[in-house]
Parts: C-alpha cells; structure tokens; sequence
C-alpha cells in the first residue's frame, strides 16, 4: 500500500511546504514532479531530488494559466503515464485591512489560490479517471475561517473548502478521493521574517504555545495520499495546533 510507485504533482513544491513534501513523496516511492513558476527554483530542487536518487521532473508553469497547466500535465504523463496524485500547494496572500486592498491584491490572491487548484484539478482529473484512482489534496489554510487583514486570503482559501467538498461529491464514484489540509502558523522563511509584534500577537492565540514545522505538513499530505485512505473524502485536516478553534 502507500505510494509507491505513484506520480505525484505538488504544485509550488521548488521550495518550502511544497518541497518538503514533495521529498517525503519521494522518499516513500513515489514519482515526483517538481512545479514552480521561477525556473531557477526548479532547476536547483531537481537537482538535489536527483542527486539523492529520486525520480523526479521539473515543471515551469503558471497556475493561473490553463495552457500552461495542460502542458505541464500533458508532460507528466508522457514521463510517467499519468497522474496520481496531486497536490494544489502554490499560494500566496496579500494581506492589509479592507480600506488599503487593491483590485489587483483580491485578483492575483484568489487567481493563485482558488482558481489555479481548480484549473490543476479539471486538467489532472481525466488521468484519474482512466485509473479509477487519484489522490487530489488542496491545501487550504486555517484563515478560511476568517483573519482581520486577510479578505482575499480568507475568501480565497474557503473557496478551496467549498471546492474540495464538491469535488468529493462529483468524483467518489471515479474512485478519486479530495481533501484539504489547513495549516496555521508554519515556521517557514515567511515566517522568520515577519515582525516581532505580529508573532507575539499570533502566537498569542495558539493553543499549543508554538509553531508547526513543514515537515507536520509533509506528515498530513501523506496520510491523504495513502492508498489506505481510500474512504476519506471532502474533509478539512488541520494542522495547527488548536488555531482553528479560534476565529480572527
């Protein structure tokens, strides 16, 4: 059981979450392929995939672009045979109060977020089909519950909930499972680099007294992506210890 042998597309994975857990994918037996929009991210992560005996692809592509996804899928599967598993990881959030939000904050946050894991999930989901079986994980955030300062984010990432849940319905009986993962407060780069008055103030609010690591994140794709965990669908698992029992 597991995911040996699987093709698992992480989208974002040149680095951060999506590297970690494109690695552990790989580390279990899984093939990977490796996507980010900077080329150079991507050629330095398959560099160390490779060098570490993994079998692995990059893949330069927009999210937000649907040519660019069905090329990238259409890619994968003339290396691999298709696509198992996939990943909806690439994100990004421009946050401010409502009264400092640009048109072009709301657009390109909800672009990233909601629409390229909707236009990655129609291209890959006709592989999975011919199968019978895939594995399609989004990974949502805590912030679809709501977060002063993050209106696209929050509304973005509670449109992946909702996507989620409707893809669950439409695609049970294909034998395709669709989850979502809902980090909170992740030590990443991102995070090392914010002000000290907002991680006191997050921090504040977080029931386990710490951060989670990319690595927790990495652990609760892979259980998803489990052959064994055929019988979970359209659920939100989240990882943040306790944030989500906390609204703002």
């Amino acid at each position: 059981m597991g995911i040996e042998n699987r093709v698992a597309l992480i989208t974002g994975s040149a680095s951060g979450m999506g590297k970690q857990t494109a690695r552990r994918m790989a580390e279990n037996g899984a093939k990977i392929v490796i996507n980010d929009i900077v080329p150079e991210r991507v050629d330095e992560a398959v560099g160390e995939f490779r060098d570490a005996g993994f079998e692995v692809i990059g893949e330069v592509a927009d999210v937000c672009n649907k040519e660019s996804i069905d090329k990238m899928i259409k890619s994968a599967a003339d290396k691999f045979g298709g696509v198992d598993i996939l990943v909806n990881n690439a994100g990004l959030e421009k946050a401010g109060l409502l009264r400092n939000l640009t048109e072009k904050d709301w657009d390109i946050t909800l672009n990233v977020n909601l629409k390229g894991a909707f236009l990655c999930s129609q291209a890959a989901h006709h592989h999975m089909i011919e199968r019978n079986y895939g594995r399609i994980i989004n990974i949502a955030s805590r912030a679809w519950l709501g977060g002063p300062g993050q209106a696209p984010y929050s509304s973005a990432k509670a449109g992946m909930v909702g996507l989620t849940r409707t893809l669950g319905l439409e695609l049970g009986r294909k034998g395709i499972t669709v989850n979502c993962v809902a980090p909170g407060l992740i030590r990443t780069p991102l995070w090392d680099e914010a002000p000290e008055k907002m991680k006191n103030r997050l921090l504040s609010k977080q029931p386990s007294g710490g951060l989670g690591t990319v690595d927790d994140i990495a652990n609760a794709v892979m259980f998803l992506a489990d052959d064994e965990s055929s019988f979970i669908t359209g659920q939100v698992l989240y990882v943040c210890g306790g944030r989500s029992l906390y609204a703002g």
